[in-house]
């Protein structure tokens, strides 16, 4: 075969190939993403309508259809969309087909959202478009405690200190806090004193929207000088919202403090967490994309020491739910059972061949098709996961092949007598032929894989490309470099064997002469 001729003229060419496999692979393995499973990429964009009061029947009549049917017209590769209406709230996950951008659906999303919100009942506010997919799942959680520390103050401290020193970590997506309270002026109404003084609610939030404003107002020149000025109205504290005027009556003004109660509280809690049967605040970080779940996790701990240095000592962060334990024991697992059947394999081939030099051939060509087929599958972005690893440890059983039936038919021409380079050429190209049916034989079995869809496809697709690289690296070894490896350290028969006191050898002929009885009796 003129590659296996090719490789005996030039034994250096494919030496050095395979010794840049060996530095580039760690350096591709470093960069490739490591995760639990591969990365689910089926697009969904949840956009959340809000309309405080409006209850459900109302708002899926005036808001949710009318909004489904918008979207309809304008975005494209649309799947399929849901819809879930409560009380003053509205969302609609939109469902992309596989493959469509998501940035356009983006761009579509938003457009028609702005356009369709002025169609909309009067006070609906914008909405909240979030993007994530069947991946997004939190890879770690933080648990917010602290003696001393009330709820609003541990919302406050994850909310506004916290998170936004978590998100400059590559990768990580820290979305709002769960439990807490969130901080807010709150303004409670006497319905008696009001009903007195002759007001109605309106009154006072009319009062408030008017007089509690920040203005443009530009500047004045005096003189040489050009001063700022400023026709800031609101209070800058809370207790002075109750000096606010709300009506003239007669000769009297009717302050807020007269019917009302101004306090520094918080908006009506809707979620809560526990943190050892105390109230707490969880602030949750996903990762992004095909980001490396260890590298985010390991960004975000790393981080945490320099962050609780300017959060009060009281505070307590508390990792929890980590799943890059989980993921590192996956690979771990898969890897040690994949070297594992590489060392019996060997110890197999070392039994039966009865060379080391033989075996020392297979061992090298085993972890290059494995290298080999980790570099082809990070240049398609695949991350390493416990599919592709559990693809590469399924072949290594069948990678020994390809070698170990070049060496056997190469030591058959030494032992008829041939030179050396005539029994590595024609021991290796007499079976290329059938080594590349066998390869392709197996390679076919995993293509149904490639006709899966949905998330079938994202799972077993990587175990399959996993697999058919390290086949096909393994079938371009045994044409290069085992016969390269073969030619330096294989050597022509000398003598005979059969006198070798080598226990490896005596075992090898034994276990031949045994064979070939049982052979003759059949």
């Amino acid at each position: 075969m003129w590659i296996v001729r090719v490789a005996l003229d030039r034994p250096y060419t494919f030496i050095v190939l395979a010794v840049l496999i060996l530095v580039l692979s760690p350096v591709m393995i470093l960069r490739t993403p490591t995760d639990i499973f591969p990365n689910i990429d089926i697009p969904v964009i949840a956009v959340a309508w809000q309309f405080t009061g409006m209850n459900p029947e109302e708002l899926e009549g005036r808001l949710t259809s009318p909004y489904e049917r918008v979207l309809t017209t304008t975005v494209d590769n649309i799947e399929h969309i849901e819809s879930t209406t409560v009380n003053g709230q509205a969302i609609i996950k939109i469902y992309l087909q596989h493959g469509a951008s998501l940035d356009t659906a983006n761009a579509q999303v938003t457009a028609v959202s702005q356009t369709a919100l002025r169609q909309f009942p009067p006070g609906t506010l914008p909405p909240l478009i979030i993007n994530y997919s069947a991946s997004s799942v939190p890879i770690l959680q933080l648990g917010l405690s602290g003696n001393g520390l009330t709820e609003q103050q541990l919302n406050d401290l994850g909310q506004n200190f916290l998170r936004p020193q978590l998100v400059t970590v590559p990768g990580a997506v820290v979305p709002f806090l769960y439990g807490g309270k969130q901080r807010q002026v709150m303004i409670d109404l006497n319905q008696g004193l009001i009903q007195s003084k002759g007001l109605a609610p309106q009154d006072v939030l009319t009062a408030v929207q008017q007089q509690n404003l920040i203005l443009p107002s530009g500047t004045a020149k005096m003189g040489p000088f050009e001063y700022d000025i400023r026709l800031n109205a609101s209070p800058k504290t809370v207790p002075e919202l109750n000096d606010l005027p709300v009506k003239v009556v007669g000769n009297s003004t009717i302050y807020l403090r007269d019917v009302a109660n101004v306090r520094d509280g918080f908006a009506p809690q809707t979620n809560m967490v526990r943190q050892d049967g105390r109230r707490g605040a969880l602030v949750s970080v996903l990762k992004a994309g095909n980001a490396s779940t260890l590298d985010v996790v390991k960004g975000i701990r790393g981080l945490l020491p320099r962050v609780a240095q300017t959060l009060p000592p009281e505070l307590k962060i508390l990792p929890l739910s980590d799943q890059s334990i989980f993921v590192r024991g996956s690979v771990n697992g898969v890897i040690r059972e994949a070297i594992i059947a590489a060392c019996l394999t060997g110890l197999m081939i070392l039994l039966f061949l009865g060379s080391w030099r033989s075996t020392l051939i297979i061992a090298i060509s085993i972890p290059l098709s494995i290298l080999t087929s980790v570099m082809t599958l990070s240049f398609l972005g695949e991350t390493i996961n416990i599919m592709t690893l559990g693809g590469l440890a399924l072949a290594v059983g069948i990678l020994v092949d390809d070698a170990t039936v070049t060496i056997e038919n190469i030591e058959r021409y030494f032992e008829e007598g041939h030179a050396q380079r005539d029994a590595i050429l024609e021991g290796a190209a007499q079976i290329a032929v059938p080594a590349l049916v066998s390869t392709l034989s197996i390679c076919i079995v995993f293509l149904p894989m490639f006709l899966l869809s949905g998330v079938a496809r994202y799972l077993f697709v990587p175990l399959a490309e996993a697999v058919v690289f390290a086949m096909l690296a393994s079938y371009i070894l045994s044409r290069t470099l085992v016969p390269t490896l073969a030619m330096y350290l294989l050597k022509a028969k000398q003598g005979d064997v059969a006198t070798s006191r080598n226990p490896l050898v005596r075992f090898q002929r034994a276990f031949e002469r045994g064979f070939e009885r049982l052979r003759k009796v059949y």
